[in-house]
C-alpha cells in the first residue's frame, strides 16, 4: 500500500470531516437547529455518512492496492 494513494487522502480528508461533523451532531446541535432542519439532525447524519465513506475508501486502498509493472521495457522512440 502506497502513503499517497489518492484513495487513502481522499478518506483521511473524508474521515476527518466527518468526525468533526459528528461531534457537532451530537453536541452542537440546538432545538432551533432541529426545527430549521424540520427535526433532522443534519450534521450528525451527513458526518456518519462521510466517516462510512472514508472507511470504504480506506478498505478499498488496502484490497486494491495501486503499484507500477516496473517488468515492462518503456515504449522506444519513434
Amino acid at each position: 500500500m502506497r502513503l499517497f494513494d489518492l484513495r487513502l487522502i481522499i478518506a483521511f480528508l473524508f474521515g476527518l470531516y466527518g468526525v468533526v461533523l459528528v461531534v457537532i451532531g451530537f453536541g452542537f446541535t440546538t432545538d432551533e437547529d432541529l426545527k430549521k432542519a424540520e427535526g433532522v439532525n443534519i450534521n450528525l447524519w451527513a458526518g456518519i455518512a462521510m466517516v462510512v465513506l472514508s472507511a470504504v475508501f480506506a478498505v478499498w486502498a488496502m484490497l486494491r492496492p495501486q503499484f507500477a509493472d516496473t517488468d515492462k521495457q518503456p515504449l522506444k522512440e519513434l
